[in-house]
């Protein structure tokens, strides 16, 4: 008797997308009002500014700011020991995270956007390799727990992309950490 095995591999796919970010802008332009992203179900898990120097990166890298994150759209399973989820979430039009500036008046100020997919979440759903936007591969975070700092910023590992919309970024606009961004008036 022979025994015929048949073996499926599942393809693996590689996410890229160009998006016009003049219309991604406008899209998310009402979040400016930080109580439409609150009433939206946008949520600051920890109020924490998060500043280059802060994660022992140089101090000329800036800031990135307050992470106001979606728990739906982030699919969060979990927060202990680390934010843990399912998202593979990456639609650019609602973004799954916002992020402020804290302002000298206690006000807040959107200045870029975020997208963050779940490296396990990612590779079952057959996504073999990083996102890509506009033709950069969104950067792979996951802490090492030889470093002081946590690269992760308390996730399990993951892609995440950051778009600077509202604040000009040297850098450039698809870049982490802006310098002309600050957690000066940040009051944790």
């Amino acid at each position: 008797m022979k025994l015929a095995v048949c073996v499926v591999c599942a393809p693996t796919f590689a996410f890229a997308v160009d998006v016009d970010l003049d219309a991604m802008r406008a899209s998310v332009e009402k979040y400016k009002d930080i109580n439409v992203a609150l009433a939206e179900g946008y949520i600051t898990p920890d109020n924490h500014c998060v500043s280059a120097e802060a994660e022992g990166l140089p101090p000329e890298l800036g800031a990135m700011g307050i992470h106001y994150i979606h728990p739906a759209m982030l699919k969060i399973t979990g927060t202990e020991p680390r934010v843990n989820g399912e998202s593979t979430y990456t639609d650019w039009a609602q973004p799954s995270i916002l992020i402020y500036e804290p302002q000298a008046d206690g006000s807040m100020e959107l200045v870029a956007v975020e997208n963050l997919v779940f490296e396990a979440a990612w590779e079952s759903a057959g996504m073999g390799e990083a996102p890509v936007l506009n033709g950069r591969t969104w950067d792979h975070m996951a802490d090492d727990p030889s470093t002081a700092g946590d690269e992760a910023h308390g996730f399990m590992p993951h892609y995440d992309q950051h778009v600077w919309l509202f604040r000009e970024n040297p850098m450039g606009a698809l870049m982490p950490f802006n310098p002309n961004v600050t957690c000066e008036h940040a009051h944790s």
